[in-house]
């Protein structure tokens, strides 16, 4: 199956309820560095997406990124800042 299809079905899919295509669609855009596709993914409520988002942040060390993600309502961000901003 090519990626094309392959998203295009798990966009479908995802479009009719399925949270596990809307994590695949989260996995996909990760492996492509896509932080604007994740970050929609975020917002149709995919919470895998936040944390892909997360690691990426954390990883970066990026507070403010962080907080974004934890003001949309992604506890793990919260958490990691917090502990960032605690060392």
């Amino acid at each position: 199956m090519k990626t094309s299809t392959d998203r295009e079905t798990l966009r479908a899919i995802a479009d009719e309820g399925n949270e596990l295509a809307l994590d695949r669609l989260a996995d996909l855009a990760d492996a492509r560095g896509d932080l604007a596709e994740l970050g929609d993914l975020l917002d149709e409520g995919s919470a895998y997406a936040g944390h892909l988002l997360t690691v990426r942040a954390v990883a970066a060390e990026d507070l403010r990124a962080l907080q974004r993600l934890a003001d949309v309502g992604c506890d793990e961000a919260d958490r990691e800042l917090t502990r960032l901003l605690q060392r």
